[in-house]
């Protein structure tokens, strides 16, 4: 989502701090030897996923990254079930459309990453109501130690509350991935509450049952939590916590 300026411009939808450092390459050299060299940048998975390390962004909890097969599953529908001190909310992963994304949120699953967490964030903007989960640090800047590569919609309809025709629809009851710019997915999801305007920028991977958002309903009534320096927010914790207690295959 763009953070330009614009009417109830929303921040972008973070799932961690973007991008690994730029090491120098630079050879420091005493007498004609070198003295040092740069570290070498962690290896990626070799399959066509290729999950790759982020060091510098190290795991919220430890987890391996994904299994990273030449033949990615890329065909079928997986359940999951998040189960929240709010309510359960049932996913549908549609490998199809994101099979990398799929696969490393199956992977999360698990290992337990998305076991007792918050969803830190909720949205009550006039067109963006999402709840933002999967960051086991809660502070919105936690991810799983790794990132990889977008899956972006093709098929998305222009929104209808956008003139210009650069955001799309990101329809109620959908499920994607958050991300702090280009090829950072990590762990982060957002679950859209409602109809929502945002750029094409965001892996769509799934949809979301009406039981779960029967349960983020419930959770957007309840509205954000005020604080000292904005006592009616529009973007900030649920004033209902909402924690994942654990996250399931199957229904």
């Amino acid at each position: 989502m763009s953070s330009e300026t614009r009417p109830h411009a929303a921040p972008p939808l973070l799932a961690r701090l973007a991008g690994v450092a730029v090491v120098s390459a630079a050879l420091v050299a005493t007498g004609g030897v070198a003295a040092s060299a740069a570290p070498v940048p962690p290896a990626p998975t070799k399959g066509p996923c290729a999950y790759t390390p982020t060091p510098d962004e190290p795991a919220a909890r430890p987890v391996p990254l994904p299994p990273d097969p030449r033949r990615t599953p890329d065909r079928g529908a997986v359940r999951v079930t998040l189960r929240t001190n709010q309510g359960p909310i049932g996913l549908t992963l549609d490998r199809e459309q994101a099979p990398c994304t799929v696969q490393s949120f199956l992977h999360l699953a698990r290992h337990r990453f998305y076991d007792r967490t918050v969803c830190h964030r909720l949205t009550a903007y006039p067109t963006l109501k999402v709840l933002q989960c999967g960051d086991p640090s809660g502070t919105g800047e936690g991810g799983p130690g790794y990132r990889y590569a977008d899956e972006l919609p093709t098929d998305l309809p222009p929104a209808p509350t956008d003139p210009t025709g650069v955001r799309r629809l990101y329809a109620r009851g959908t499920l994607a991935m958050a991300n702090a710019g280009p090829d950072t997915n990590g762990s982060q999801f957002f679950l859209v509450q409602s109809d929502s305007a945002l750029r094409p920028n965001y892996t769509v991977f799934g949809t979301i049952d009406a039981a779960g958002l029967a349960t983020l309903d419930r959770i957007a009534a309840g509205g954000i939590a005020a604080t000292p320096e904005d006592p009616a927010p529009v973007d900030g914790a649920p004033a209902r916590p909402v924690e994942i207690c654990k996250a399931t295959r199957g229904r």
